[in-house]
């Protein structure tokens, strides 16, 4: 996995043993190239997010396409697709198992959806490697209440495309306020913006006093850095003025 990708997978990776390898990251994204380079015959799975949670970063579909082409049959490439619904061109990973190839594809309805408090997601993979999930996954994983709340989203369309356009525009926003403040930050492809703050516990603690959570990125390595969430308007803006007041301190 690359050094900046979702925490959880280096946390559940060790709590089964299993030895996590990072490949470098200059840009805050996946570098291929360097994940390719890292598999070994005792390599069994290979975690790429796209968009990456915390940095944001998106890779293209011909750059996805050849790091599929050149990994090992026997290696599981797992393609965490969390943010695939706030795309505006999205990528086509389940053409890779319509192709025959060792991946599995993970979705959730916690992003676009808005049903985080359910715990409900999916994954799509061969037949063969289903079956192993379903022997070792926990009896009582999904409820159904999350089930029916997960059909009916599905089908409301109507909602992906609001909340979509409420994400983009306050992603702009953000964004925009970041190069008037002039703050380093990463072009996102999500629904955050990870952004250069100088001291990321500090500023986290002085917009906690003002009542307003982002995200510290210490544990990644990136102790300047915070991660912000789109919010609505109003959330956003309120946010943007207490983070300038911050700084200014």
């Amino acid at each position: 996995m690359s050094r900046y990708a979702f925490v959880a997978y280096k946390i559940i990776a060790a709590l089964f043993g299993a030895r996590v390898i990072e490949t470098r990251s200059p840009t805050y994204g996946h570098d291929l190239e360097a994940m390719l380079a890292a598999i070994t015959a005792r390599t069994k799975l290979v975690f790429i997010a796209n968009p990456n949670n915390p940095t944001g970063t998106l890779l293209d579909q011909r750059k996805i396409d050849n790091f599929i082409s050149r990994v090992p049959e026997d290696v599981v490439v797992g393609i965490d697709e969390a943010y695939f619904e706030l795309l505006d061109d999205p990528l086509d990973a389940l053409r890779y198992l319509r192709e025959g190839r060792n991946v599995i594809v993970l979705r959730t309805f916690s992003k676009v959806h808005g049903l985080a408090s359910l715990r409900i997601g999916y994954g799509v993979a061969r037949r063969e490697l289903v079956d192993v999930l379903q022997k070792t996954r926990e009896p009582f994983n999904v409820n159904g209440i999350a089930q029916a709340g997960a059909r009916v989203a599905l089908e409301d369309v109507a909602h992906q495309r609001e909340t979509k356009r409420v994400i983009d525009q306050g992603r702009a926003f953000l964004q925009e306020h970041f190069v008037d403040l002039k703050l380093e930050f990463v072009p996102s492809a999500a629904n955050f913006v990870m952004v250069n703050v100088g001291d990321g516990p500090a500023v986290c603690q002085q917009l906690l006093q003002r009542r307003i959570i982002v995200r510290p990125l210490t544990g990644y390595g990136l102790p300047a850095w915070v991660r912000i969430s789109v919010g609505t308007m109003p959330e956003n803006e309120k946010c943007i003025a207490a983070l300038k007041e911050v700084m200014r301190n």
